[in-house]
């Protein structure tokens, strides 16, 4: 665990963030009281690109998909 204070955290940002992303646990003070914590955000699990045929079973076409509208047959 590293603790620094905020001059110091300031001055060295981007190495505290670094070492917050592997893992290490970084915390900030201020008049000798912890502050704040250095935490990576968590990465979201990849929804996409789905995998083929999950969603077999669910979608439905009518039969008359294709056909014309019946508010629309004056216009053809």
């Amino acid at each position: 665990m590293q603790r620094v204070n905020l001059m110091e955290a300031s001055q060295h940002l981007s190495e505290l963030i670094e070492a917050a992303m592997r893992g290490e646990e970084v915390i900030i003070t201020k008049d000798e009281r912890s502050v704040v914590q250095l935490v990576p955000i968590p990465t979201e699990k990849k929804r996409y690109p789905a995998k083929a045929g999950t969603a077999i079973g669910l979608v439905t076409i009518a039969e008359d998909f294709d056909e014309p509208l019946e508010d629309f047959k004056d216009y053809m």
